[in-house]
């Protein structure tokens, strides 16, 4: 099986996504496959820590164990050549606790003024951790790193330009269909935010995969979006427009007419 395909059931197999017939293959192929297994094993291991990074609390401790970690995945931080090093799995792990700290650290920034030299390190912390996640969206050689660079990125409460102009760049080149829905689930979550709201309309003129094109035209309903109007005519009118795609844009329109 194709490792970019296997990585990306894997990743809905693991989140119990895949339908029997899908299902079943994803098994037989943990059955025969030992790197398939053991890329199973490792995503799954990320994943799980993902969700309990999910309810960390910062405690006193929190600059002395953030420094730590930082220095430590600075000096390991080389490209990587493979997906199922296990070295992946710690800087993605870091990675996370340290984007998810972010928004308590902000809360705790507003009652510790005294604190400016604690604070300006923090930040700086948080600045190498966003970058970290923008280059595991940008690694092109892992589908399913880039998708779990995709998924930290939804757990940031306010994404600035940087990320979501990375996020838009994902769903619209991004050549994995998965990737393509995380990275446009990712940036509704910001929908509110003007750039954001321009950068998804102007998908819809540009977007060729039709599952992404569908996922685009129901979320221009669901923010009630009449500037997408004119690109949905444009979809209805194109000729070469799946069949699908048309009668789903045909639905929006009517909804946002």
């Amino acid at each position: 099986m194709n490792k970019e395909i296997l990585e990306g059931m894997l990743i809905d197999y693991i989140d119990g996504k895949l339908n029997a017939a899908d299902r079943a293959r994803i098994e037989g192929e943990l059955a025969q496959n030992a790197e398939a297994y053991s890329a199973y094993e490792q995503l799954r291991e990320v994943m799980n820590a993902m969700d309990k990074s999910e309810k960390f609390e910062p405690g006193s401790r929190l600059k002395a164990s953030f420094d730590h970690l930082l220095q430590e995945e600075i000096i390991k931080n080389k490209p990587a050549k493979t997906v199922f090093f296990r070295p992946l799995l710690l800087r993605m792990a870091a990675g996370i606790v340290l984007v998810m700290a972010g928004v308590a650290i902000g809360n705790w920034i507003n009652t510790n003024n005294k604190h400016e030299t604690e604070i300006a390190e923090l930040r700086k912390q948080i600045e190498e951790t966003k970058q970290g996640m923008l280059m595991m969206i940008d690694n092109q050689q892992s589908a399913s790193q880039r998708i779990q660079g995709v998924n930290v990125a939804m757990r940031i409460e306010k994404a600035d330009d940087e990320v979501v102009r990375a996020l838009a760049k994902t769903m619209n080149d991004d050549p994995n269909t998965n990737v393509r829905l995380a990275a446009l689930e990712a940036l509704s979550n910001f929908h509110l935010e003007p750039l954001v709201r321009k950068i998804l309309i102007q998908s819809l003129s540009q977007q060729k995969d039709p599952i992404v094109q569908i996922a685009l035209i129901q979320l221009m309903v669901r923010m009630k979006e009449k500037e997408a109007v004119k690109d949905l005519e444009n979809i209805i009118n194109d000729a070469e427009t799946m069949k699908a795609v048309r009668d789903e844009a045909y639905s929006g329109l009517l909804k946002l007419s």
